[in-house]
C-alpha cells in the first residue's frame, strides 16, 4: 500500500526490461482527480500493476524517443464495471505513424452450403441477350392448317409474245348498237361582228367565239392609209392603243415620234367637244368578236330603204346600213368590199369612226374625217338623175333624214 507521503518526481530513468505478468490485484478505492502529468516517453508495456494514488503534476519533461513495441500479453478476464468517471479532456497525440497494410491472409476453408434463401423482390427486365447460335434441325412437325390468302403481288414483267394460235370459230351475231352521233365539222370560215358599242357582241348559237377585241378601221403612216376590212379578223385587235404600231428604218425603230394616226369604229356615245384621253377613251371605241362559222358570210345591199331578203336556203345574221368608204386627215382613207360583212354596219352615224393620235395619246371626232354610204336609188331602171335630194335641199342635217336616204343591207349565210 502507498504511504501517506506525496511522491516527488525524480530524474528520468532508463527503460526497464519487460516485467512478468503479475497477479490480479484487489480493486482499489477511487482516488481524487489529480493534475495532468507530464507526458513521458513511450515505454514498453509493463505488467498491469495495482492502481496507485494520483500524484501531483510534475513539470513537463523533454520529449522522449519512441520505445520498442512490447509483446502482446494474454487476454485477461473481464473485470467488473467501474464507476462512471468525470468528463476528461482530450489531448491530441504527439506523433502519428500509420502502420503499413499487411499482406493478405491465406484463403479460408470453404464453408458449408447454406439454406435456400427467401424469394427476392422482382427486378426490372434486363437488356436483351446476345442472339444464340442456331440449334440443330428439329424433326418435321405435323402439317398445319392452310393459311390466309396473301395480298395481290405486283404485276410481273411482260412475257414474250406467244405463238400465233389457230383461228377460232365464227361467233354469234351481236346485238345492234346504239346509233352514233353525226360529227359536225367546222369549215374554218371566220365571221367578225362589230357591236358599235362598249358591249362585246355574242356569236350565233351554232358558232364558237375565238377571241374578242376592239374594232380597228385603218392606220395611217407617213401620210399613207392602210385599210382593214371590217369583215376580216384583222379588224378585231385584242388590245387597244392609240398608236398600235411603230416604224423602223436603217436598223432603228421609233414609236409615236411621228404624226401617225389610228382610226377605230366608234360607239353611239355623245360626241365630245374636246379630245378624250385615258380611261374615258373606252367609252368611244367599238368592241368586236371573231367567230368560227360553218360557211362564209355575204352582204346584200338593197339600195333603197327596205331590207333585202336572203337567197333561198340562206339565213340572215343581221341587218344594217351600207357602209362604203372613209377618209381622214390628208385625204387618205379606204373602202369596204360590198360583198364583205364589214360593209353592213348595224347602226348609222355620220361619223362612225374617230381618230387617235399616238404622240398625244388622245382620240377625237375631227371635222376633216368623212364617211361614205350607199344611197337610196328610187328609179333603178332610168338613166335620168336618180338622186334622192331635191335641188332646193342638197344637204341633210337631221339624223332621221340621213338614215332614210342610206341604203339598207343584210348579212346572210348559207344554212
Amino acid at each position: 500500500m502507498p504511504g501517506p507521503h506525496l511522491p516527488i518526481p525524480g530524474d528520468e530513468g532508463d527503460n526497464g526490461a519487460p516485467g512478468f505478468q503479475g497477479q490480479k490485484g484487489d480493486e482499489g478505492f477511487l482516488g481524487s482527480t489529480g493534475l495532468p502529468g507530464i507526458a513521458g516517453l513511450l515505454g514498453l508495456k509493463g505488467e498491469q500493476g495495482s492502481p496507485g494514488l494520483m500524484g501531483l503534476p510534475g513539470p513537463r519533461g523533454p520529449l522522449g524517443g519512441c520505445g520498442l513495441a512490447g509483446a502482446p500479453g494474454p487476454k485477461g478476464p473481464a473485470g467488473a464495471p467501474g464507476l462512471k468517471g468525470e468528463l476528461g479532456r482530450v489531448f491530441p497525440p504527439l506523433f502519428h505513424h500509420p502502420s503499413p497494410q499487411g499482406p493478405p491472409g491465406p484463403p479460408g476453408i470453404p464453408g458449408q452450403v447454406g439454406a435456400i434463401g427467401a424469394r427476392g423482390d422482382s427486378s426490372p427486365q434486363g437488356p436483351k441477350g446476345v442472339k444464340g447460335a442456331y440449334g440443330a434441325l428439329g424433326l418435321t412437325g405435323p402439317q398445319g392448317p392452310p393459311g390466309l390468302d396473301g395480298d395481290t403481288g405486283e404485276p410481273g414483267i411482260q412475257g414474250e409474245r406467244g405463238v400465233l394460235g389457230a383461228q377460232g370459230h365464227p361467233g354469234h351475231m351481236g346485238d345492234p348498237g346504239i346509233p352514233g352521233k353525226i360529227p359536225v365539222y367546222k369549215s374554218g370560215f371566220l365571221l367578225v361582228l362589230h357591236s358599235q358599242s362598249e358591249r362585246i357582241p355574242a356569236c350565233p348559237d351554232d358558232m364558237t367565239a375565238l377571241w374578242s377585241g376592239y374594232s380597228l378601221l385603218y392606220l395611217e403612216g407617213q401620210e399613207r392609209a392602210h385599210t382593214q376590212d371590217l369583215g376580216q379578223a384583222g379588224s378585231c385587235l385584242r388590245l387597244f392603243s392609240t398608236m398600235p404600231f411603230s416604224y423602223c428604218n436603217m436598223g432603228t425603230c421609233s414609236y409615236a415620234s411621228r404624226n401617225d394616226k389610228s382610226y377605230w369604229l366608234s360607239t353611239t356615245a355623245a360626241v365630245p367637244s374636246m379630245p378624250v384621253g385615258g380611261a374615258s377613251i373606252s367609252e368611244h371605241i367599238s368592241r368586236c368578236v371573231v367567230c368560227e362559222a360553218p360557211s362564209p358570210p355575204v352582204a346584200l345591199h338593197s339600195q333603197d330603204s327596205t331590207q333585202p331578203p336572203c337567197p333561198p336556203n340562206w339565213r340572215s345574221l343581221w341587218v344594217g346600213y351600207s357602209f362604203l368608204m372613209h377618209t381622214g386627215a390628208g385625204d387618205e382613207g379606204g373602202g369596204q368590199s360590198l360583198t364583205s360583212s364589214g360593209s353592213c354596219l348595224r347602226d348609222f352615224r355620220a361619223q362612225p369612226f374617230l381618230e387617235c393620235q399616238g404622240p398625244r395619246g388622245t382620240c377625237h371626232y375631227f371635222s376633216n374625217i368623212y364617211s361614205f354610204w350607199l344611197t337610196r336609188v328610187d328609179t333603178p331602171t332610168s338613166f335620168l338623175s336618180s338622186s334622192p335630194f331635191s335641188s332646193a335641199a342638197t344637204m341633210l342635217m337631221e339624223e332621221q333624214q340621213q338614215r332614210q336616204n342610206v341604203s339598207r343591207c343584210n348579212v346572210c349565210m348559207k344554212a
